[in-house]
């Protein structure tokens, strides 16, 4: 794109939203040009990450992000949502002819429903302020990510995010009640709030985990509920993965649901809990909330569980430190200073595969030459299976090699992954990283998904790149 259309397409948004909503600031565009992927986060501390977006905006109403979509589609230029850019799989990767749309001016709580028990809030809220605000007035959302405060509810929904707390509240598509979007034409969907919705087949969750690709999020209804009377915490230690898994399944399957539920392998044990573990067993943390008797109803019922497993009680300290700890992560920059390239690969697996996938994946990821370490814990359970959160951490053999080897750490997660019958997803989206195999997960149904984006956006100016594979 030449230089006098560039300027052309940024004096004709501001002065259709104003000066104050539309920037091409190089501090602006350089700040919103990736998310928190590893890779892009690697290229641009090495100088390969050059590219930056034709103009940031900053829409504070959904009439604001209608008027951007409609501009862009009459010159056919991308349009890609952000949220707080914590996205860790490369969905934020705008071309230089694109438009960033920075939502996060609009962050309003709408209503709070104290009868009904929901808010509605803006897509551009941040996590952490809206959870604040709900406490303020006695309530909390249940929704708790790593990300909390480096995350908005657009994000999650376009994640399809899981919380910490989601065994007892359940995950993003569990508390949506409805929520507005901006199609690619510049049309405006309203889904107002339901308890259930049984109109035809549930077309919400189409925008669900779509990653911007089909529209934008403006504003949404979430589940509250009132702040718990109790908490209870517990923890116990296993001789290994497999048996500390099993006790998560007992206790799921006889209808418990501790709102945190962590099961840790024996590296991640002894690294992040060294004054309860031994070096070599797996510690499970339990934390049980909601009113006074059935947290303790609850907290004895899975204690003994644990015991009848063999499972040794490690007591509340592992418990208090992770949630002091729970939310502070080394920076990517830290690793790669050091010459070392890390990621967590989230996947789930139904109970009679899971404790298998755990012991391949982690031994595909070992054999991937230059690796130091490879580790899981499982975070959010269900009757039917759950989840591993694995961790790699690889020195490359040359500074050559270092995206190649952060590469095969992915595909060999990936592909023993698949071949354990689990899913190469849980709740971290598909992005870039992950669109490869997209198509494993889907089947034939990837080809109903392209099918819909060319419905919906015939002219492709959606967050371009991510979500869907190159033919």
């Amino acid at each position: 794109m030449l230089e006098t259309e560039l300027e052309q397409h940024r004096n004709r948004l501001r002065e259709l939203l104003g000066d104050s909503r539309v920037s091409w600031e190089p501090s602006q565009l350089q700040a919103h040009k990736r998310d928190t992927w590893f890779l892009n986060v690697y290229r641009a501390v090495h100088g390969r990450l050059t590219s930056v977006p034709l103009a940031v905006v900053f829409p504070e109403t959904t009439e604001h992000v209608q008027e951007v979509v409609r501009y862009a589609l009459a010159h056919r230029l991308p349009v890609v949502p952000y949220g707080g850019g914590s996205g860790v799989c490369g969905a934020i990767e705008p071309s230089a002819r694109a438009i960033v749309l920075d939502m996060r001016r609009m962050a309003r709580i709408v209503e709070i429903n104290e009868h009904a028990l929901y808010v509605r809030v803006e897509a551009g809220k941040m996590g952490e302020s809206l959870e604040e605000e709900l406490r303020a007035a006695g309530f909390t959302s249940g929704h708790f990510p790593q990300s909390i405060a480096l995350s908005t509810v657009g994000g999650w929904l376009n994640t399809r995010a899981a919380g910490q707390y989601s065994t007892r509240y359940g995950n993003i598509e569990d508390l949506v009640l409805g929520f507005n979007v901006v199609l690619p034409d510049g049309r405006l969907l309203c889904f107002p709030p339901r308890v259930r919705w049984a109109s035809g087949p549930d077309v919400r969750q189409l925008f669900l985990g779509a990653e911007g690709t089909l529209g934008i999020v403006t504003e949404a209804t979430l589940k509250i509920f009132p702040l718990p009377e109790s908490a209870l915490f517990q923890s116990f230690s296993f001789p290994n993965m497999a048996t500390g898994l099993e006790a998560i399944r007992q206790i799921v399957r006889n209808g418990w649901r501790p709102a945190v539920v962590r099961l840790y392998d024996a590296v991640e044990s002894a690294r992040h809990f060294p004054q309860a573990s031994s070096g070599s067993d797996c510690l499970l943390l339990l934390i049980s909330e909601g009113p006074g008797a059935l947290t303790a109803a609850e907290a004895a019922a899975t204690a003994g569980v644990c015991a009848g497993l063999g499972g040794e009680s490690r007591g509340i300290e592992p418990v208090q430190r992770w949630l002091e700890e729970r939310n502070r992560v080394p920076t990517f920059e830290s690793f790669i200073d050091k010459g070392v390239v890390v990621d967590t690969i989230e996947v789930s697996a139904t109970w009679d595969r899971v404790a298998r996938l755990y012991d391949q994946v982690v031994a595909a990821l070992q054999r991937v030459p230059g690796v130091l370490v490879a580790s899981g814990h499982s975070s959010h359970s269900y009757p039917q299976g759950t989840n591993i959160y694995f961790t790699f951490a690889a020195r490359p053999f040359s500074p050559e090699l270092g995206e190649q080897t952060y590469l095969d750490c992915w595909r060999a997660a990936m592909e023993a992954t698949l071949q354990a019958g689990g899913s190469v997803v849980h709740h971290h989206g598909i992005g870039r990283v992950r669109k490869a195999w997209l198509g494993h997960e889907l089947g034939e149904a990837l080809e109903l998904l392209r099918a819909l984006k060319q419905a919906l956006d015939p002219a492709e100016i959606l967050n371009p790149g991510t979500l869907l594979p190159e033919r």
